[in-house]
């Protein structure tokens, strides 16, 4: 994702501290510093996620408590096996960050020419299906400066309002219906995107998700110091974030499955056991047919490539369920 769609940081309230920007002496030999920024990117990503996951779980109890209702899902778990869904153009129509900026622009937090400059990064994106430099640094610039000094809890704000206003009625149906799925099998279903975590997190709220694995920016007393913890959660760093998450989860990464419509997340896709190439790009499309993964296209609103539900998802997700009921059953 270009320009904002991907240089846009995001924070977390409890207090993250970067790297600071220091060097420090390594073997040439071991990873280069954007492998070191994108694992860090990806463990941050992680904490935060898990993080903003226990507070709504802790909200909802509370929730609950007072309302004298028993919170107990009727769904029984599957423990260890997850989705792990891309956002851009695979869960929302369109990127994401280019909604929330134009909910920015509506507000006069931003003005047009900012928000043109960001369409037409995303555009050229779009149509090249490459990530032009210049415009990821010259976003991701812009974009922290933004950020930089603005409380947390506002942007949580803004991105609900936002979702609400122009976010929710693009999330692709079929999409939407497969997530459903992973969560009536009993299974964690996350949204992994380069998108700031706190939208992520809205978005995966409002859908009744998990929760979600996004890019992270540093906070200080509830305020963003505008500085990345890592780098943009993107490429290496979400298939990292993902497989810290599953560490931290007990999750079993060959009963979990990706999706996604970029090339860019097939470090992702060939972590789990199961990818799914979503509304996929050149790119992507040509990898999924050679390598027999399911592709499923809803931008014409044909089947593409396989019909009905991918069925080794179908497999996994009946598996799933099956093991959970049994498990019960002999508690």
């Amino acid at each position: 994702m270009p320009g904002l769609t991907g240089p846009t940081g995001s924070g977390l309230g409890a207090g993250w501290r970067g790297v600071g920007g220091r060097r420090r002496n390594r073997n040439p030999l071991g990873p280069s510093d954007a492998e070191l920024r994108a694992n860090l990117a990806g463990e941050a990503s992680a904490d935060a996620a898990l993080a903003l996951h226990e507070a709504e779980s802790v909200v909802a109890e509370g929730a609950a408590a007072v309302d004298g209702v028993e919170v107990e899902s009727a769904v029984p778990r599957d423990l260890t096996a997850a989705a792990f869904f891309d956002v851009d153009n695979t869960m929302v129509q369109g990127a994401s960050i280019i909604h929330f900026a134009r909910g920015l622009a509506a507000r006069k937090y931003i003005s047009l020419a900012d928000m043109a400059r960001f369409g037409w990064q995303q555009l050229k994106f779009r149509v090249t299906g490459k990530e032009n430099s210049d415009d990821v640094a010259s976003g991701k610039e812009k974009a922290l400066a933004f950020i930089a000094g603005r409380e947390t809890a506002e942007f949580t704000r803004l991105g609900e309002d936002i979702y609400d206003q122009l976010i929710a009625d693009k999330i692709w149906p079929g999409t939407r219906a497969l997530a459903q799925m992973h969560l009536d099998a009993g299974q964690q279903v996350w949204l992994v995107t380069a998108t700031p975590v706190e939208l992520a997190q809205v978005i995966a709220k409002r859908l009744g998700l998990t929760g979600a694995l996004g890019t992270v920016v540093e906070s200080e007393d509830g305020k963003f110091t505008g500085r990345l913890v890592g780098d943009i959660l993107h490429g290496a760093g979400k298939a990292h974030a993902v497989r810290t998450l599953a560490v931290r989860e007990g999750l079993n990464l060959k009963r979990c499955t990706a999706y996604s419509d970029s090339h860019n997340d097939v470090p992702m896709l060939s972590l789990v056991g199961t990818a799914v190439a979503i509304n996929p790009d050149a790119d992507l499309k040509e990898l999924a047919r050679n390598r027999g993964w399911e592709i499923r296209d809803y931008r014409t609103g044909r089947k593409a490539a396989k019909i009905g539900v991918p069925t080794a998802l179908a497999l996994g997700a009946a598996g799933g369920a099956l093991a959970a009921v049994l498990g019960r059953r002999k508690h």
